[in-house]
């Protein structure tokens, strides 16, 4: 599940195969963008804003991707088979002389002039692995809605950009506050954002997500329903928070974590 830790390690592959690159390769398949050549430019970045990979080139022109759910960004050799997922799958390919990037189910892809970026990212809070981090910004955002769910709050990337239903749950572990809290209550509410952005910075460069530090148990609570809590061994539950027409499991201890929570 892509959350700011794994876009930013996407931001930074990709960069690395192609930045400072003229493009060979340029086939864009999404029908807004299915005349499009981009071969002949440069790649002069990639970066990562929030959840958004940004691709810019020269000539002012920036391809904006966003990975949600299951997207993903492959890189390849030349003469290397491409592996990611079907081709019907495929939305972008982007080539140069020594690497191939392969973008699939790539629910967003649009192509911005650069200067115009923030029709795409403008909306964003701080983000939590960029240079605009400000923790008290992140935390004035929050503060704004007091009676708001703190689940919902920190899933929300205008108030910080990053976290994913992953984080969420291991963040209010952590804080040992359960997701349905009002941000108004949180009895530490600077506590929220410097642990959030430790834990992103943790797992900024790590292939494999954790916030236990354990590799036999890399998350305290997310994924483990029913399963003994790591802390104090209460069975982990999970119920959906926030709109019920998207599929996001919430996880917590009953034990480790006070605050209102679905009934059992």
């Amino acid at each position: 599940m892509p959350e700011g830790d794994t876009v930013h390690q996407a931001a930074g592959r990709l960069h690395q195969a192609l930045a400072g690159q003229e493009l060979t390769v340029s086939d864009l398949r999404v029908p807004r963008l299915a005349t499009v050549d981009l071969t002949g430019r440069t790649v002069l970045e990639v970066v990562a804003r929030g959840k958004h990979l940004l691709t810019r080139l020269e000539g002012g022109l920036t391809l904006h991707s966003h990975l949600r759910m299951d997207g993903s960004w492959r890189i390849f050799a030349p003469g290397e088979r491409w592996r990611g997922g079907p081709g019907h799958q495929i939305r972008a390919v982007l080539g140069t002389a020594s690497r191939t990037a392969v973008g699939y189910r790539l629910p967003v892809l649009e192509l911005l002039r650069t200067p115009a970026e923030d029709e795409a990212v403008g909306h964003l809070g701080p983000d939590l692995l960029g240079p605009d981090w400000s923790p008290a910004e992140a935390l004035a955002r929050l503060a704004a809605a007091p009676e708001r769910e703190v689940g919902e709050a920190v899933l929300d990337q205008r108030n910080l950009a990053g976290i994913g239903n992953v984080f969420k749950s291991e963040l209010c572990f952590l804080l040992r506050v359960t997701p349905w809290l009002p941000v108004g209550e949180l009895p530490d509410p600077e506590r929220l954002t410097t642990l959030a952005a430790r834990l992103l910075e943790a797992n900024r460069h790590r292939p494999r997500r954790t916030t236990t530090g354990r590799p036999d148990r890399p998350l305290y609570v997310y994924g483990r329903a029913g399963r003994p809590c790591l802390r104090c061994g209460t069975p982990v539950r999970t119920a959906q928070q926030g709109d019920p027409t998207r599929e996001r499991p919430t996880y917590w201890c009953p034990g480790c974590q006070r605050g209102p929570a679905p009934a059992a």
